[in-house]
């Protein structure tokens, strides 16, 4: 039948492979169940499905047939649509490529994720309009289409910010207690702002650190304005039942503020509190001096790329480690120390140069005594502990006001006078004890029972007379049974012997049925006793062997001795995770963690700063309140 004719398919044949196909007639019909090819004449087996056709067009003749979309008409047009091979590469790359729809799970999931990239890593909302950015996205993703800036400032980041408030406020809510620091700083726009966190410990026993909010505080920073701020914070978010502490730094304003907010223990932060003494210490006259000829030099050095030659090469010389001098800041003392450590360590490499002839001798600067030289290693000597104390605070996870009565015991042992100081060592050494030791005097019993609650320092090794250490646990159990509300319990059921009137076994046996109200003290003695019902009868005399079940106090007092004779924590093991190990220490641990969350210092409120100051640059220096608030919220807490 290679001869035979071709019959063009019915009108209801609309693909368009049948530009390519018809049908031969068999018995005066045609014959559907075979297609014929008009480029081959080769029959192929029709089914009602063109995809054997379309097969046999691509695979014989690299002919591939492109269908018309849906919405066009089907006959648009006369001629055959067929492309190369290529071409149809393309129009298939195109369906799959086809633009997300916003509301895909696909889509929804990178705007949240391009939300979550503006906020961890402090980018400006319009990182969404750069071309890079742009770029990068349409290689990950070429379906995506990357929504306005507005979409991300005013919905997504705030639905995010919503979302995160709600779970910190439920997390706030379990928590025993809570305390508070709070610290003020001034934005590149000379905006006022005061950032609060807060600090609790939740039911696993983990230490948790939130930024509550950064609000802009365009009032004077009195006490009185900072108390109210501080109220409106425990109101907002619902802690006031948590007995908030407060930690600060020792600002005037902010010890009023922490009274007048009536917020117990106002704590002073323990790193600013050493900042202001050992800034005491370096203004002793002489001391100040020499400071001031260090910092000349270490200028000189800073200044000179020629100087700055020459002393490599003397440090290479000399086998000396190839550092730079240091520059101190004024507002850290431990930046001076720093200074003074690093001078002294290249002081043959830096007196060297000075003296070299190639730097000319009115650039050398005017040359240390020898008595400045023999000051230096002294000075170093007494401020390190100093140091090591700063650094312990830094570099410890979150540390509680647990240290602080260690450090101060310390220190103070350390700045005590000896006959064989230098007299300007002895100076530096009252002028750091003037300042420092009357620093926690108010609040010594509180850091004493958070030492005593901290199993590294149980042992109260920094105090010297054991009764005092007798007393600090004495304090500790009577707070277990103030927070266990038995105080006022305990009192009434205690027997006034000005008060009774029956004998003492009448007392006891009305104590034994707890019976306490008015009518029954009007019973009179004649009243039949209470039948006894057969238990009573039966198991009585078990019962009334059975000892009296213990008070809070003799509870508390128990769980003090086996907390006293357990081994003591290693210094670098982890408190509170030794604590949530100790099930059979309910009322003590309970305690501990009403102590232990609190913070040793206000740095935490402190470091938002730089994090505030990456947020509100000279670029975005017009940046809503709101929005600074939502971003450094953010950035802290998710």
């Amino acid at each position: 039948m290679s001869d035979a004719e071709i019959i063009y398919p019915p009108l209801s044949f609309k693909s368009k492979v049948w530009k390519h196909y018809g049908f031969y007639k068999k018995d005066g019909r045609l014959d559907k169940t075979n297609a014929i090819c008009k480029l081959c004449r080769a029959s192929v087996k029709y089914t009602g499905s063109t995809t054997n056709l379309i097969s046999h067009l691509k695979r014989r003749h690299g002919v591939v047939v492109e269908e018309a979309s849906a919405s066009a008409p089907a006959s648009c047009s006369d001629s055959p649509v067929a492309t190369s091979s290529k071409s149809g590469e393309k129009s298939i790359e195109g369906f799959f490529h086809a633009p997300l729809a916003n509301n895909s799970a696909r889509s929804t999931a990178i705007t949240d994720a391009i939300a979550l990239f503006i906020c961890k890593d402090i980018q400006p909302y319009s990182v969404t309009e750069n071309e890079g950015f742009k770029h990068l996205l349409h290689v990950l993703e070429p379906r995506y289409k990357i929504p306005n800036r507005k979409l991300f400032s005013d919905k997504q980041i705030p639905a995010l910010y919503d979302k995160v408030r709600r779970e910190i406020e439920e997390s706030l809510h379990k928590a025993q207690r809570v305390a508070l620091t709070v610290d003020g700083w001034t934005s590149c726009a000379t905006a006022s702002n005061v950032t609060v966190t807060a600090h609790y410990i939740d039911d696993g026993w983990i230490l948790k650190n939130h930024v509550l909010q950064t609000r802009v505080f365009n009032e004077a920073h009195t006490g009185n304005n900072l108390a109210v701020l501080l109220q409106d914070v425990c109101r907002e978010w619902k802690i006031e039942e948590k007995s908030p502490a407060l930690v600060t730094d020792n600002a005037r304003n902010m010890i009023l503020a922490g009274a007048g907010a009536k917020m117990d223990p106002h704590v002073r932060c323990i790193a600013h509190t050493l900042n202001l003494a050992s800034q005491k210490a370096f203004k002793v006259d002489s001391v100040s001096v020499l400071v001031v000829k260090v910092r000349k030099l270490v200028t000189f050095f800073h200044k000179s790329p020629k100087a700055t030659e020459v002393l490599r090469e003397i440090q290479t010389q000399l086998h000396l480690p190839n550092h730079k001098l240091i520059h101190d800041v004024s507002t850290r003392w431990n930046s001076t120390l720093d200074m003074l450590e690093r001078f002294w360590e290249q002081q043959p490499a830096v007196l060297n140069t000075l003296l070299s002839r190639k730097i000319k001798r009115r650039e050398a600067m005017a040359s240390l005594t020898e008595d400045d030289m023999t000051l230096i290693p002294e000075i170093i000597k007494l401020m390190s502990p100093l140091k090591v104390a700063t650094t312990l605070l830094s570099e410890e996870k979150n540390p509680t006001i647990s240290i602080i009565s260690p450090v101060q015991a310390k220190l103070q042992r350390q700045f005590q006078p000896d006959e064989s100081d230098l007299e300007v060592i002895s100076h530096m050494k009252d002028r750091f004890r003037q300042d420092f030791d009357g620093r926690y005097t108010y609040l010594e019993g509180t850091l004493h029972c958070a030492s005593a609650l901290d199993p590294r320092f149980k042992d109260l090794a920094f105090l010297d007379d054991s009764d005092a250490k007798d007393m600090v646990f004495m304090k500790i159990t009577t707070e277990v049974v103030q927070m266990n509300g038995e105080e006022e319990v305990s009192d009434t059921a205690m027997p006034n012997e000005d008060q009774a009137t029956g004998t003492l076994e009448e007392d006891q046996t009305a104590e034994t049925e707890g019976d306490k109200s008015p009518s029954n003290e009007d019973k009179t003695d004649d009243a039949p006793p209470k039948k006894k019902t057969a238990m009573d009868q039966m198991f009585g005399d078990f019962l009334s062997a059975r000892p009296p079940a213990k008070t809070i106090r003799e509870k508390a007092k128990d769980e003090i001795l086996k907390y006293r004779e357990r081994d003591t924590l290693g210094l670098d093991g982890d408190v509170l995770q030794w604590w949530r190990l100790q099930v059979d220490l309910p009322l003590l641990s309970a305690l501990a963690k009403r102590y232990l969350s609190i913070p040793a210092t206000s740095v935490p409120a402190e470091r938002v700063f730089s994090t505030a100051g990456d947020i509100v640059t000279a670029q975005r220096s017009l940046l809503h309140p709101d929005h600074v608030d939502q971003l450094i919220f953010l950035k802290k807490n998710l």
